[in-house]
C-alpha cells in the first residue's frame, strides 16, 4: 500500500491500528550505568511486523534516509496514456513532489511541491534541488525559507575536460556495462575483451562526439544483437539561438500557375488532441487559393511555407479565395497551425486503408491498425475497438509496428471467445466476452514490424489465431531496459532480454518470423496506390468466413413464454 513499507524491531512502540507510535524507540536503560544502551532488534517474527507508510497510492521514486530519522522521496502524479506520445508505464507525466516522512512520529510532509530532481548531502542533513535549471540547498527534514535557503549559481563552476581522455574513459565504461549487462553471462561465445582491444586504439583517433558515437556503434555491433543503440553526446556546439516551430496546416496543397490551391484537407480525429486539423471546420473548402499569409503575399515560386516559419502553436492569419467556379469574395480565417503532423497523417493513413478494407470486404471486415506496443499503440487498438470487432471477419495490421512492451495485452483481447450475448432493449447487443473477435482474424506483418512486433506475429500463429500475410519481421527480440549515459554525455543501451518460444527457441533473433503468406508490396504498388497486402488479407479472411461462420447474436425467435397459464377448468 503506497509503494512502501516499514519495517519495525524491537522496542518500537506502535499503536492499536499497526502504526508507529510517537516518540520513536523506547530507551531502554543499561542496568549498571543506568544510561540508554544500544536497541535489540528480533530479527524472528521480523516479515510479521511489516507496516505499511501512510501515504496515498502514488508513483514512488528516489527513497533516500536523511539525519533525525527520516525519509526522502519524489512522488509523482498518477497519469494515464491517450495514445499522444510512446507512453511507458515506468514513465512519469509531470512533475514530482519532493515529501519527507518522519519515522518516529509516522508523520508525512511535503518539502518542494514541484521540482526535477534532488541529491543528498553527505552528512543527510541538506538536499540539493533542480528545478527549471537553478540549484538550491535546503534543508532535508522540513521546507527551507529565505535564512535556510542557499542559491547555487552553476555559472561559477568552471569544468576543464581533456576530450580524448574523457573518450578513453568513456570507452572503458562502455565494454564494462556491456560486460556485465549483456543478456547472455557468456557473451554468445563473443571474446569481448578481445574486440574491445581490437577497437581501442581507433580511440585515440576520435575527433568529436560523433565521431566516438561512430566507433561504438562498430563495437556494439559486434554483439550482432538487436537494441543496441548509440546516441552521441551533444556538447550545445555553436551559439545558442532562439527556435520556433515551423507551422503546418494539416493540408494538402498544389501550384497551379501561380497560385497554391488546397487540394485536400484532413479531415483530423477528434479522439487524439494532437491529430486536430487546422482549416477544418473554417468554412475553407478545397480548391481555395491561399494567397496570404498574417498579410504577407504567397510567393508563386516558394509557396506558403516560409512564411509560416516560426509560426508553429501561434495564430496566424490566412486569406483565401473561392475555388474556380465558385462565387463569392476573399476571406479571412485565424488558425493556430500544428507544429508536427504526423499525429495527424497517421490517423489519414488509418481511415484510408480502414475504408479500402470496408470496399475491398463489402462492409464484412473490421480494420484495426498498431502503431507500437507503447502507450500510443495500445490507445490506438483500443480507439476504434468496439466498432471493428463488430464485423464478422477482422484484419489486425501491425505493418510498421515500432515495439514496446504490451503485445500480452493484445494477445489477452484477442483471443477471448464469444460465450453468448447480453441484449437490451433499443442497443446493440454486446457479446460476452465483450470486445471479443466474432468471426477470423488476418494478421498483416512486414519488414518493418519489429521488437514487441515481432512477439505479437509470432505469439498469432503459435496461438493459431489466424494467418499472418505480408513479408518476414525485423527480428530483434532482444530487449533493453533502459539507457546508460557515459562519462562524456554518450548514451548507449545494453541487449539485456532475450525472449525464447517453444516453437523457435532463440531463433526469432536476427531472422524475425516468417508469415504464412509472402505478399510483397512494391515500390510500383505505392506509387499507383494499389493495396496489394490488404487485399491478399481481406480474400483470404473472407474465404475464412465461408468455413467458419461468425458469432451472431439471437433474436426473439425463443424468447422465454412468461404469460400466466392457463387455469384448469373449475368443477361444478
Amino acid at each position: 500500500v503506497g509503494g512502501a513499507t516499514l519495517r519495525l524491531g524491537a522496542g518500537r512502540r506502535v499503536t492499536p491500528e499497526g502504526r508507529p507510535a510517537a516518540g520513536g524507540l523506547d530507551p531502554v536503560e543499561d542496568e549498571e550505568s543506568g544510561t540508554g544502551g544500544a536497541p535489540t532488534v528480533e530479527t524472528e517474527g521480523l516479515e510479521s511486523r511489516v507496516t505499511p507508510f501512510p501515504v496515498a497510492a502514488s508513483k514512488y521514486s528516489a527513497l533516500h534516509p536523511v539525519a533525525g530519522g527520516g525519509l526522502v522521496w519524489l512522488r509523482w502524479p498518477i497519469s494515464g496514456a491517450l495514445g499522444e506520445t510512446f507512453a511507458n508505464p515506468d514513465d512519469t507525466t509531470g512533475r514530482p513532489t519532493l515529501e519527507h516522512f518522519n519515522i518516529s512520529k509516522a508523520k508525512k510532509s511535503e518539502l518542494v511541491d514541484h521540482l526535477d530532481w534532488f541529491a543528498v548531502s553527505g552528512d543527510g542533513s541538506r538536499l540539493v534541488l533542480v528545478d527549471e535549471g537553478d540549484l538550491r540547498a535546503v534543508p532535508a527534514n522540513e521546507s527551507g525559507d529565505s535564512d535556510t535557503t542557499v542559491w547555487i549559481d552553476a555559472r561559477r563552476i568552471l569544468h576543464e575536460v581533456d576530450p580524448t581522455a574523457e573518450w578513453r574513459q568513456a570507452y572503458e565504461e562502455a565494454g564494462r556495462l556491456i560486460r556485465a549487462y549483456f543478456w547472455e553471462p557468456g557473451m554468445c561465445g563473443i571474446d569481448w575483451d578481445a574486440v574491445l582491444a581490437q577497437y581501442r586504439p581507433l580511440v585515440e583517433r576520435v575527433a568529436s562526439p560523433d565521431e566516438f558515437a561512430d566507433l561504438l556503434r562498430e563495437v556494439l555491433g559486434e554483439l550482432g544483437t538487436s537494441h543496441a543503440y548509440v546516441t552521441a553526446a551533444r556538447r550545445n556546439e555553436g551559439p545558442p539561438h532562439y527556435q520556433r516551430w515551423q507551422g503546418l496546416l494539416g493540408a494538402n496543397f498544389v501550384r497551379r500557375d501561380d497560385d497554391w490551391m488546397v487540394r485536400r484537407i484532413l479531415p483530423g480525429e477528434s479522439s487524439d488532441s494532437k491529430a486536430r486539423s487546422p482549416l477544418a471546420g473554417t468554412g475553407i473548402r478545397e480548391g481555395a487559393v491561399l494567397t496570404h499569409v498574417d498579410g504577407r503575399p504567397v510567393n508563386p515560386a516558394t509557396g506558403p511555407y516560409p512564411l509560416l516559419a516560426g509560426a508553429g502553436g501561434t495564430t496566424v492569419e490566412l486569406t483565401f479565395t473561392p475555388a474556380e467556379g465558385e462565387a463569392g469574395r476573399a476571406r479571412r480565417v485565424a488558425v493556430v497551425p500544428l507544429i508536427d503532423e504526423r499525429p495527424l497523417r497517421y490517423q489519414d493513413w488509418v481511415a484510408k486503408r480502414r475504408a479500402v478494407v470496408r470496399e475491398l470486404s463489402d462492409g464484412r471486415c473490421g480494420y484495426l491498425h498498431i502503431p507500437d506496443m507503447g502507450g500510443s499503440g495500445w490507445a490506438q487498438f483500443n480507439r476504434d475497438l468496439r466498432m471493428e470487432m463488430s464485423r464478422p471477419a477482422l484484419i489486425v495490421d501491425v505493418r510498421g509496428n515500432a515495439g514496446g512492451h504490451i503485445s500480452e495485452l493484445v494477445v489477452e483481447k484477442l483471443t477471448r471467445t464469444i460465450l453468448g450475448w447480453d441484449l437490451t432493449r433499443n442497443a446493440q447487443p454486446v457479446s460476452y466476452a465483450s470486445n471479443a473477435p466474432r468471426g477470423p482474424i488476418v494478421a498483416l506483418a512486414d519488414e518493418a514490424t519489429s521488437s514487441d512486433g515481432d512477439m505479437i506475429t509470432a505469439a498469432f500463429k503459435l496461438l493459431k489465431l489466424g494467418p499472418v500475410v505480408g513479408q518476414r519481421t525485423w527480428g530483434g527480440v532482444v530487449g533493453m531496459t533502459g539507457r546508460h549515459r557515459l562519462g562524456d554525455g554518450t548514451v548507449i543501451t545494453v541487449p539485456m532480454n532475450a525472449a525464447w518460444f517453444d516453437a523457435y527457441g532463440w531463433t526469432i533473433e536476427n531472422k524475425g518470423v516468417t508469415p504464412d503468406v509472402e505478399v510483397l508490396r512494391t515500390p510500383l504498388d505505392w506509387a499507383e496506390g494499389r493495396h496489394a497486402q490488404l487485399k491478399d488479407a481481406v480474400e483470404l479472411a473472407l474465404n475464412l468466413l465461408e468455413s467458419n461462420p461468425p458469432a451472431t447474436p439471437p433474436d426473439y425467435s425463443h424468447v422465454p413464454d412468461r404469460s400466466r397459464p392457463k387455469l384448469p377448468p373449475r368443477n361444478r
